[in-house]
């Protein structure tokens, strides 16, 4: 089969090689590992460039992810720094991938294998780009919703430097500075990050309190340094070191467990490094790639009880593509994954340590049929040390029919394997052959296009990712997990407009319908109410952005968001039943003024209304705040 696949892909080429006049590009980097134009775009890929970053008020990356990508849910269990999830199409978050600068970053020790994206600042990101849909084929494992993946900071020609400092309420402080440089042959950057806040209590008011005591505020600190460094070692080869450091230290309520709010603190400790070196001529690149990610968590909770976990990973990457043309060329890659993980399972000594390795192939092919038909055909082969060798593969058409208008297409399927704690999951050790990676296909629609008479763009995307075999947690099973054999599918819409009446105003929407089906995880596995909805994902979702710029560069931004009514887990509290969240509206308002060119001011008033809502149950959100800061550029 795998074969056959081969002959079509490269028949196909074949086929597809003619020469075009060439056009210049806008860069799209994580569709498929590769630099190509957006019109050739299959794939549902949505960009949060440096201006919409540097715009944005908000200090932390998830923040900006959720009001500007529709389809996208975010949701904490408290304040700043708090557990913290990014759901891709209603998805849950273990099936997202998170990279930074090509690195791998979730978390070999984490229950899910998952991110704390919640410790990401925004300050040293250049750009983010998220890819919807099942991914597998180029990213492997877990990239069954999609991938997000994360671009720091180069340095630019000249010296620059930069400093920002803001105060707001709830005692929160952040400071930032970055230093950069570069010529024709080196650059680097360095960005220094340092966030604190008083923060607020986790525990709502109804969440029983165990200790009898006043609630108190979690406070949450967070320290970060990125550094990227490049040389130019000739006219074909350079060399490229990038490094992130992350120290974090929160203070949270135990909510589940009977409201507890004495002493519990996390520290979390992140270190990623990559090295590559890359050559590049007329018509190929070729990349090698070194990968190191350590993520150390160590808990404490009021009886003094702790437990720490430890996961590393090593990573071997060999890249290459071969153009044709500018539209038409061949992706290859070879991906060696070394996944360690060290879990505390009683405090003090108790400890399991376990390992896993994945290496990959994958062959991706981007042709240009004609002047508006593009497709990619793209497989990967998975060979996991424990849970055996899969394909996954993905299809992807646009078709643009005008130079304003697109039509596109994708099919895909999708994996993630067990991850470290699987096995370990509860009073038990599993057989690791017991366990089944979870696989999925995914397909979507989309119509994008540009009204120039009437100043209007929009993009409409129809969906459906269905998958099987998902790993669930089982009490009658003495807590192990297992595979489940239910029907969970997940289906939607998502609408997004920007209308530009005025050179100084625009009015931005976005709308998502997401309807989750989670048969494993409800007591009506045939129906299609909320009751058997993926947990923390609204039904309908809606931002609306209003921007105003006045002549005296005063720019301001009014953001208006719904959330409906979500499903989610119960706790001891309530005896482990589901509950039903209510649906909210929240407004922020921005403003900033830009002072000689180099001084920018800023006010934020978030939650303007101080709403009271959760995103999950018994945890409590952000009311009314207030925040001012000042940002210098040389």
């Amino acid at each position: 089969m795998l074969r056959l696949i081969l002959f079509v892909i490269l028949f196909s080429l074949s086929n597809s090689i003619t020469s075009h006049t060439q056009e210049v590009p806008i860069i799209v980097i994580s569709a498929g590992k590769s630099s190509q134009s957006i019109s050739t775009v299959g794939s549902d890929i949505k960009v949060i460039d440096s201006k919409i970053l540097e715009k944005s008020e908000h200090k932390f990356l998830g923040d900006i992810i959720n009001e500007e990508i529709t389809g996208v849910n975010y949701f904490q269990s408290g304040g700043h720094g708090t557990q913290a999830g990014i759901q891709l199409r209603g998805l849950p978050k273990r099936y997202s991938t998170v990279y930074i600068d090509g690195v791998k970053m979730s978390d070999p020790s984490n229950p899910d294998n998952s991110f704390y994206i919640s410790n990401i600042m925004k300050d040293s990101v250049e750009r983010v780009e998220i890819l919807k849909g099942s991914q597998s084929s180029l990213y492997g494992s877990s990239a069954i919703g999609g991938t997000i993946n994360i671009f720091t900071k180069k340095g630019k020609k000249g010296s620059n430097q930069e400093y920002s400092l803001t105060s707001g309420s709830k005692g929160t402080k952040n400071l930032s500075a970055s230093f950069d440089n570069g010529n024709d042959y080196q650059d680097f950057y360095i960005g220094f990050n340092s966030f604190s806040t008083d923060g607020i209590s986790a525990m709502t008011n109804d969440t029983p309190n165990t200790t009898n005591i006043k609630s108190d505020d979690d406070s949450y600190t967070n320290q970060s340094l990125v550094t990227n460094y490049g040389y130019k070692l000739s006219d074909n080869l350079d060399f490229r070191g990038r490094l992130r450091y992350n120290d974090s230290l929160l203070h949270y309520d135990n909510v589940k467990f009977g409201g507890t709010d004495l002493n519990n603190k996390t520290d979390d400790i992140e270190l990623s490094y990559n090295l590559s070196l890359n050559y590049q001529n007329d018509n190929y690149t070729n990349s090698i790639i070194y990968n190191y990610t350590e993520i150390e968590r160590r808990t404490k909770n009021q009886s003094d009880a702790r437990k720490n976990y430890y996961g590393y990973r090593d990573a071997i990457n060999l890249i290459g593509e071969y153009n044709f043309d500018l539209d038409t060329k061949i992706v290859y890659g070879l991906d060696n994954e070394f996944d360690r993980a060290k879990f505390q399972k009683d405090w003090p000594t108790d400890y399991l340590t376990t390992d896993e390795s994945i290496h990959s192939q994958y062959f991706d092919v981007q042709l240009r049929h004609s002047e508006k038909l593009y497709q990619t055909l793209g497989i990967r082969r998975d060979d996991h040390t424990t849970a055996g060798s899969y394909n996954t593969y993905r299809n992807t058409l646009a078709y643009n029919i005008d130079k304003f208008s697109k039509v596109r297409t994708s099919y895909g399927t999708g994996i993630r394997f067990p991850a470290l704690y699987d096995y370990f999951y509860g009073t038990v050790v599993r057989d690791k052959e017991q366990l089944k990676p979870e696989k999925s296909k995914s397909f979507d629609l989309g119509y994008e296009t540009d009204i120039d008479k009437i100043n209007t763009s929009f993009d409409i995307s129809i969906y459906k990712i269905t998958y099987e075999d998902a790993l669930e947690g089982w009490k009658s099973h003495n807590w192990t997990v297992k595979n489940s054999t239910a029907k969970i599918e997940n289906k939607g819409i998502e609408f997004s407009s920007l209308w530009k009446p005025l050179s100084n105003f625009n009015l931005g929407l976005n709308y998502s319908y997401t309807d989750t089906h989670d048969g494993a995880d409800c007591d009506n596995p045939d129906g299609s109410s909320i009751d058997c909805a993926m947990v923390r994902v609204p039904r309908h979702a809606i931002t609306s952005a209003i921007n105003y710029k006045s002549k005296n560069n005063l720019n301001n931004k009014l953001i208006i968001k719904y959330s409906g009514e979500t499903r989610d887990y119960g706790n001891t509290n309530n005896g482990f039943k589901d509950v039903i969240l209510d649906e909210y509206v929240t407004f922020n308002y921005l403003a900033d003024y830009t002072l000689n060119n180099q001084y920018k001011l800023s006010f934020s008033a978030i939650n303007l209304f101080d709403e009271k809502y959760e995103q999950a149950f018994q945890y409590s959100t952000m009311g009314r705040s207030f925040n001012i800061g000042i940002k210098t550029v040389y």
